[in-house]
């Protein structure tokens, strides 16, 4: 037994001296060279699946589809503040809830099917908690990998989302660095290494939401002057400090399509409906053509959308 031990104690030292030396994110530069080439825009009305919770809610996609116009379809999974590890494991919080809805459709099923051009995912909030207890990266890849073996084209997205409006570290300060430090850093960059992913573009509607507010606390959006317009109010008149307005949902819309799209939003609509069918709480004229223009400028010159200048 001690020789057996002895013997096997160069391939015990040599896998851990592997296992130790193995790369667990990509580093920086391979991480960019992904993004290198834009994609091209679809060649078709695009079939998009989403994925996420209530920052992803039934408003924003609606909204979408409105912009994407005929022939575009979608279907969605939410959950209470769900993470990909959650949605992936089955074991997804407030599920019925979140998708009694006709264009509910279940992920596992709907990943699987190959029916999607493109497929969002978004982590849950708070992100530091997703990666430390979640395992971002490794969720992540499970359903990249999933859906490039239903279908090896399929345009996957990562959405880069945003914080609490009191986050203690400060609202533009999470945006500006968990990008480069987490959602980059730790989440694509630990998703990559695994076979099978493949690139994941970014739909970085927290770095649109933030250069909003900066134009609209700088007098530059007509009628707009305060970051609490692009979220709720709660029904006791107090703020909600993470959910989405109409407006929020509009310019996160815009966010999508731009990605998505592979185009200018500048000139779409700027008066749509709810997924309810009800009319949404629309910005004028003149402020929708701000927000296209800050939506276009942020998403064109950001390479990992995957959309050229």
């Amino acid at each position: 037994m001690r020789l057996i031990l002895i013997a096997a104690l160069p391939v015990a030292l040599a896998l851990a001296l592997w296992w130790s030396l193995t790369p667990r994110v990509l580093d920086r530069a391979a991480l960019a060279a992904h993004y290198d080439t834009p994609l091209p825009p679809p060649a078709h009305p695009m079939q998009v699946y989403h994925l996420g919770h209530s920052l992803v809610g039934r408003d924003m996609p609606a909204m979408l589809a409105q912009l994407m116009g005929e022939g575009y379809g979608y279907a969605l999974q939410l959950g209470w503040g769900a993470s990909l590890d959650q949605h992936w494991r089955g074991d997804v919080p407030g599920l019925e809830v979140e998708n009694n809805t006709p264009v509910h459709r279940p992920a596992r099923d709907a990943v699987g099917s190959g029916a999607y051009d493109a497929i969002v995912l978004t982590e849950m909030v708070e992100l530091r908690d997703a990666i430390r207890y979640h395992d971002s990266p490794r969720a992540l890849a499970d359903w990249a990998q999933a859906a490039r073996q239903a279908r090896p084209d399929v345009r996957l997205y990562l959405y880069e989302t945003w914080h609490r409006l009191d986050d203690p570290d400060g609202w533009e300060l999470r945006i500006e660095s968990d990008l480069p430090e987490l959602w980059e850093g730790k989440v694509l960059a630990g998703a990559k290494v695994h076979p099978g992913v493949g690139t994941i573009h970014v739909i970085p509607a927290g770095q649109v939401m933030a250069a909003v507010v900066r134009a609209m606390e700088a007098g530059e959006v007509p009628g707009l002057t305060r970051r609490e317009d692009l979220f709720l109010k709660n029904a006791d008149g107090t703020q909600d400090v993470i959910h989405l307005s109409d407006l929020g949902a509009y310019v996160v819309a815009l966010t999508h399509f731009a990605v998505l799209a592979g185009e200018t939003p500048q000139g779409l609509p700027h008066a749509l409906r709810r997924a309810d069918g009800s009319l949404a709480d629309a910005p004028s004229a003149a402020a929708a053509a701000v927000l296209q223009q800050v939506v276009w400028q942020v998403v064109s010159g950001y390479a990992p959308s995957g959309v050229g200048n």
